[in-house]
């Protein structure tokens, strides 16, 4: 896995290259734990990503490492599994507000 990290002032970008699994999750977890304390957006660029199981949705949506101040986390470059399994898990639990996470995507009917 390829993960490149870029800031710029409060936002920060990271893009990834390979699967999220429960495998990467902590490499994935370090990307995020390594961001300075003023980034308040994080942005995951999953455009390379053709696979995310479970692991994913506990990676997108608890984006902030514990003793962290809260982040704002959006998501684009989503291939159709990866959206899939989040509209499933927005089926499944009305709590999840996927507009928060992808706003400018529209769910597959």
């Amino acid at each position: 896995m390829n993960i490149t990290t870029t800031i710029d002032g409060s936002r920060a970008r990271i893009s990834l290259d390979g699967e999220i699994d429960y495998h990467t999750l902590p490499l994935l977890r370090a990307a995020t734990a390594d961001l300075p304390t003023p980034v308040t957006e994080l942005l995951w660029d999953l455009e390379a990503t053709t696979f995310m199981d479970v692991a994913g949705l506990h990676l997108l949506f608890d984006p902030t490492p514990p003793g962290s101040s809260p982040r704002r986390t959006k998501v684009t470059g989503l291939g159709p599994q990866p959206l899939r399994l989040l509209t499933v898990a927005a089926d499944l639990n009305p709590d999840i507000d996927l507009t928060r996470l992808i706003p400018a995507t529209v769910a597959p009917s």
